[in-house]
């Protein structure tokens, strides 16, 4: 821990706090934030299984003091047997969200961890091994942890659904039945499976015996991703999407992410804003969710379309194409569109170290406990980012073997004028352009610090419980003029509880240019913050 007298140089956030804790001693160990985040992500992949895991993806942005940031991308591709002929013999409109139909990409969030790590070796000195970095996932796993309440209310409200899917009640429902909150879970055979990525490597899992034993119970519960298909994971690095800010550079990532819808949205809100915005108040909403449908609307068709060049879409971040588009939103009238969006559960965390190199990161299985398919030999549940495809042949996003799905997940980062280096993301599917938006803004333009920020009533627009487009949910903590001024102006508004969980985990890293730091994770969580 820090001493009383000594201000603290490095800081981790994450949304389980047995993550940032893992983090934390990684880098009182001598780790840095790369090395730190490794350790956060295995964590969080065994305690907090309904949001991420070894079978889903992954996302990075990592900023080096005083150097440019890099991204990298560990997203799976579509497996060899997953094509729009094949799911249609089924008799199939769409991917299932749920089953073994739905585990029909490969899985990338171990080739990301493998990635990062070699790249902070080479530019960082990294020097701390896998072992000591998957240390505190493997006791978890094999001694147990206490089931966390998001935990324990995600599996109440999807058990009946997963039950009959091959694999999960085995893990699951131990006993037949939804572990209590608080309850000690324990993971065994993926322990096992962990420590064989210690003793052999990462590469093992989408390489060795660990693949093999993937591979092999894919096949058998009818999955369409095979042996050759887990070869050929590999984790992509990248120059990301760079947004000119009037606070300084912000920073996300390229397709397939929809780093574009966030980084198109924050632009408009720095345009349209009044000045020293109220954190909840009337414009701040209205001109959010409105700037929300018209990034969406433009990010989707390209985000989800591999023709799309680099340079075509990261024209639509040019001043001149935000500013069109921002003239173009009405700051009196709700706009409706048909561009909805959906939920999805994630983790984010973010960390900083004592020499300056700032984290970003981002990993989920998609839906909560993804596909529900959970892998007998390893006890890796596989993710569900199929559903993001189209079984409609001459669609962009077509189910194409070998295809990149399209990706709500987007971690953000940002350089600003006055020095500070800040690493922000949320959960939350679709709606995370809005968590972030809401957070960021806060704190750059409201003047809030980091927890209030993040604590702070929020609100989403999105799709309505029968599939409709508009709806715009509000926190209780919003102002009921504001609510009575939003029906006026034409939104449909629903209030929902403070802090409730499905208003995404959102979190906030900040370093100063003078080395201190502060930060926050969301209280909607189960996460913390760990100083030292």
């Amino acid at each position: 821990m820090t001493d009383a007298t000594t201000q603290p140089t490095a800081l981790v956030a994450a949304p389980h706090a047995l993550a940032a804790r893992a983090a934390r001693d990684v880098m009182a160990d001598g780790g840095d934030a790369v090395e730190a985040t490794v350790a956060a992500a295995a964590t969080l992949a065994v305690v907090y299984p309904h949001m991420n895991g070894l079978g889903g993806d992954g996302f990075w942005l990592v900023k080096p003091a005083g150097g440019a940031p890099v991204a990298i991308h560990a997203a799976g591709t579509a497996g060899s047997g997953a094509t729009v002929e094949a799911y249609r013999s089924q008799h199939l409109t769409e991917v299932p969200r749920r089953g073994s139909l739905a585990a029909a990409t490969t899985a990338g969030t171990v080739a990301g961890w493998h990635a990062a790590l070699r790249w902070s070796r080479q530019h960082l000195g990294s020097r701390l091994p896998v072992s000591r970095l998957l240390q505190d996932a493997e006791r978890h796993a094999r001694q147990g942890f206490p089931t966390s309440r998001g935990q324990h209310a995600a599996t109440a409200a999807e058990a009946e659904a997963l039950r009959p899917v091959p694999g999960f009640a085995d893990v699951f429902l131990p006993g037949g039945r939804v572990p209590a909150e608080g309850e000690t879970f324990v993971q065994p055979r993926l322990a096992d499976t962990l420590a064989r990525l210690v003793d052999v490597g990462l590469s093992d899992f989408w390489a060795g015996d660990v693949a093999a034993s993937l591979a092999a119970d894919l096949a058998a519960a009818g999955s369409p991703v095979t042996a050759d298909d887990l070869a050929g994971v590999r984790a992509t690095l990248h120059e990301p999407l760079r947004l000119e800010h009037s606070r300084g550079v912000v920073w996300n990532l390229a397709p397939p992410t929809q780093g574009l819808a966030s980084l198109v949205l924050l632009g408009l809100l720095d345009r349209v804003l009044p000045d020293e915005p109220e954190p909840a108040g009337l414009p701040l909403v209205h001109l959010s969710v409105e700037a929300a449908k018209a990034a969406t609307a433009l990010a989707r068709p390209l985000v989800g379309d591999e023709r799309r060049t680099a340079a075509e879409v990261a024209r639509h971040l040019r001043p001149e194409a935000l500013d069109a588009l921002a003239r173009r939103l009405d700051v009196r009238r709700a706009s409706r569109t048909d561009a909805a969006v959906d939920a999805g559960d994630t983790v984010w965390a973010g960390a900083t170290d004592r020499h300056g190199t700032t984290v970003s990161f981002i990993q989920s299985t998609f839906s909560a406990f993804g596909s529900g398919v959970v892998l007998p030999a390893t006890g890796v549940a596989w993710h569900n980012r199929a559903t993001a495809f189209s079984l409609d042949p001459a669609a962009p996003d077509a189910f194409v073997p070998g295809r990149l799905p399209r990706h709500t997940l987007n971690p953000g980062l940002a350089q600003l004028d006055d020095g500070r280096t800040v690493a922000f993301g949320a959960m939350g599917g679709d709606h995370q352009p809005q968590h972030q938006a809401a957070v960021l803004t806060r704190y750059l333009e409201c003047g809030l610090d980091p927890a209030a920020a993040v604590a702070a009533p929020r609100w989403t627009w999105g799709r309505d419980a029968a599939g409709a487009s508009d709806l715009v949910r509000v926190e209780s903590g919003v102002s009921p003029d504001v609510v009575a001024e939003l029906v006026r102006r034409g939104h449909d508004v629903e209030v929902v509880p403070a802090l409730r969980e499905s208003m995404g985990h959102a979190g906030l890293v900040v370093r100063d240019a003078d080395g201190r730091v502060d930060g926050a994770h969301d209280p909607r969580s189960d996460g913390g913050v760990e100083r030292l």
